[in-house]
């Protein structure tokens, strides 16, 4: 959530920041903010002078006219705290509908402005005609595709034997780097209540996008970012004690499913998938130095698998909603030719912080909003898919990336048909 002072103070600004990630189509109302943040204002004073009268006459022997006074009183109270609630509930949706600002250097519009900054390795080259991920998984009965929609239906996979083996090296390998880099380890609920949907920012515009037990009001996690996001919501947090640092896994759960395209078969896109999630607590001042330093460990994570990859800038339309600046690691699939996403590294500056009441005391005393930030590191659903095609042999065989050995029995370094 933005900072209303800031919408007042430096209403230009927080446009022409918008605009760049909103477009000039989209409609966007600031002045009715800052008219309802009036309207709150001034009933604020009058609400309080009446509660204060109410207090003297609740001191005074009651008598006919005192008694007349004091039901006045409350049915005035009654109005203006009917009135404050409705103008606050208003000013918390408009505010909670508008999207973060970006930083100053990402640029505006959407994908299409987004800019590839670095590059791993070349392109794979094969001397035989290669396959895609999904005839390599069949052929090696790794992964089990037609079973898992026979139990739940499309966008769904299970995992067997040496496949399910290399998912959890997979996330072996990440959890043992950033242990070793310092992050705490969490394994969180997989289901989260309204309050952390809308701290993280999916409430109220992108419910839709959860799986909802709606009796329980209660959803299935899309990212381990949720969790580890709401862990220390509504707290006050000691200055001293940051940054805080923490990984998580957890299986996401997302409504999406892949098209019916040729190029979103398999695991590319799915509703469920595995992922470890880098996420720190900061102060405002040391949020752009973890950003890098996130961005370089997701980086250093997927150069251990020795994979091709890009990483891109993303344009101010192309991230999400609530964060100021995002990098997406992307590993080139060869059977489709074109890259995908499998980290984001992303800075939340203290949009999110404000959603879930996340304050740091400061050596002054007073109270301010932390910075929170977040990472995959990383999601596997597109990594293996990668693994396979990039790391398969002429015979349907895939070599297992040297850093994933220790965590396969025996050091398996070869998956073959069976």
């Amino acid at each position: 959530m933005l900072d209303i002072k800031k919408i007042r103070e430096e209403k230009n600004e927080v446009e022409k920041s918008l605009r760049k990630r909103m477009g000039n189509e989209v409609s966007l109302n600031l002045d009715l903010i800052i008219s309802l943040d009036d309207d709150r204002k001034k009933i604020i004073p009058e609400l309080e002078g009446l509660q204060a009268e109410k207090n003297q006459l609740s001191k005074v022997k009651p008598d006919e006219e005192t008694i007349k006074k004091i039901k006045e009183n409350n049915v005035n109270i009654k109005k203006l705290e009917e009135n404050l609630a409705e103008i606050e509930n208003k000013l918390k949706e408009e505010l909670s509908s508008l999207p973060n600002l970006v930083a100053e250097d990402v640029v505006a519009g959407g994908k299409e402005n987004n800019k590839v900054v670095y590059t791993f390795k070349e392109k794979p080259v094969f001397d035989f005609e290669p396959k895609n991920h999904v005839d390599l998984a069949e052929g090696l009965d790794i992964i089990d595709y037609k079973r898992a929609a026979k139990m739940s239906g499309a966008g769904f996979w299970i995992y067997k034997g040496d496949g399910a083996l290399l998912e959890w090296a997979l996330l072996n390998y990440f959890i043992n780097f950033h242990v070793k880099n310092g992050y705490t380890f969490l394994i969180p609920p997989f289901l989260l209540n309204e309050a952390s949907a809308y701290a993280s920012g999916h409430l109220p515009k992108f419910g839709e996008d959860l799986f909802w037990l709606k009796e329980e009001k209660m959803c299935l996690n899309a990212t381990a970012e949720m969790m580890l996001g709401n862990y220390h919501r509504d707290e006050v947090i000691r200055e001293e004690d940051l940054p805080f640092k923490y990984i998580g896994y957890s299986a996401c759960f997302r409504r999406e499913a892949g098209s019916y395209r040729q190029e979103e078969r398999g695991m590319i896109r799915g509703h469920q998938f595995n992922k470890i999630e880098m996420f720190q607590y900061t102060k405002p001042e040391d949020s752009w130095k973890a950003f890098d330093e996130m961005k370089n460990q997701a980086t250093e994570l997927l150069q251990g698998l020795d994979l091709h990859f890009q990483i891109s800038n993303l344009a101010a339309g192309d991230c999400s909603a609530a964060m100021a600046k995002t990098v997406d690691l992307e590993v080139y699939i060869p059977s489709m030719g074109i890259y995908k996403e499998v980290s984001s590294a992303s800075n939340a500056l203290d949009y999110q912080a404000r959603r879930g009441n996340i304050r740091v005391k400061g050596s002054d005393g007073k109270n301010y909003f932390s910075h929170t930030l977040n990472a995959s590191g990383m999601a596997t659903s597109r990594l293996i898919p990668a693994i396979l095609e990039q790391n398969q042999q002429a015979d349907g065989s895939v070599i297992v990336p040297e850093v994933l050995r220790p965590f396969m029995p025996g050091n398996l370094s070869i998956i073959k048909k069976k």
